[in-house]
């Protein structure tokens, strides 16, 4: 995969970060992968619990280093990042892969399946990417100003992180992340992360989205630019049963339909892969 210089040995022998322009608390570097120590950490995370303004006090890395932050949990059953099974030697680079072809490749093998169980709106033709809602941009039109907003609601919710730490990962844009630390978590459902990628990367384009927080099989971004209306929804859920189809199979309301109307103006869409 194509990636930036990688700025985090730098953190060996300046642990604070001082020549990157930032402060960071006392950490660890991962290079742990499914098959053994990696050449270059894969990120850093802190080792004391996030906080309320860690997100946007690390954005200074994004210009002076390329690291891009983002939340990951330690408190899972698979513990922090050195027990996620990292595969960073399986991963392609995202802009390989065509975000439509891969999301229609996805939409196929799900209609087949659901087409036996009567799955609600899985048709058998993939009917093409959602439109940019234009409403929703011009209502967020700084995507990373929300991303730290999201970042923060999160760490003080408490309830979608058990253990959120601040991480920063090197990667070229946000919808990278996943696959610059090869990242394993949709495992079940595709086995190159990158192809995901690929597909975040066109969200970033149509829907302000970054990605904000990985656990071990979850992923959480910011939506800038949200569907607004039912049609809207309506074409993004079907973006989202090809992406990651347990969001639909595992709701308390199954359905299309019923999961199109929980994203209408919703600024965090998340995922999860049995």
């Amino acid at each position: 995969m194509a990636t930036l210089p990688n700025a985090l040995p730098k953190l060996v022998s300046d642990p604070t970060g001082g020549t990157l322009g930032l402060a960071l608390p006392p950490g660890k570097l991962i290079d742990t992968t499914d098959d053994g120590p990696w050449p270059e950490p894969l990120l850093w995370h802190a080792e004391r619990a996030a906080a309320t303004g860690d997100w946007a006090g690390v954005e200074p890395a994004r210009r002076t280093a390329g690291l891009l932050p983002l939340l990951i949990d330690v408190g899972g059953g698979q513990g922090g990042p050195e027990g996620w099974e990292l595969m960073p030697d399986e991963v392609t680079y995202p802009g390989d892969h065509d975000p439509e072809d891969v999301l229609a490749e996805y939409w196929e093998e799900c209609a087949a399946d659901e087409a036996e169980g009567g799955e609600e709106g899985a048709g058998a033709e993939w009917p093409g990417l959602a439109a940019v809602p234009v409403s929703g941009t011009a209502r967020n039109p700084n995507a990373d100003e929300l991303a730290a907003e999201i970042a923060d609601f999160i760490v003080t919710d408490g309830s979608w992180l058990k253990e959120p730490r601040l991480a920063l990962v090197p990667a070229r844009r946000s919808a990278d992340i996943p696959a610059a630390v090869g990242w394993s978590g949709p495992l079940n459902h595709e086995n190159d992360v990158a192809r995901l990628c690929a597909v975040l990367r066109s969200w970033e384009d149509r829907f302000g989205i970054r990605v904000v927080a990985l656990t071990f099989d979850q992923l959480i971004v910011s939506v800038a630019a949200p569907p607004t209306t039912r049609e809207e929804a309506e074409a993004v859920a079907v973006e989202h049963f090809a992406f990651c189809p347990d969001n639909i199979h595992q709701s308390s309301e199954p359905g299309l339909g019923a999961y199109a109307e929980h994203l209408i103006d919703q600024e965090i869409w998340s995922f999860w892969w049995d």
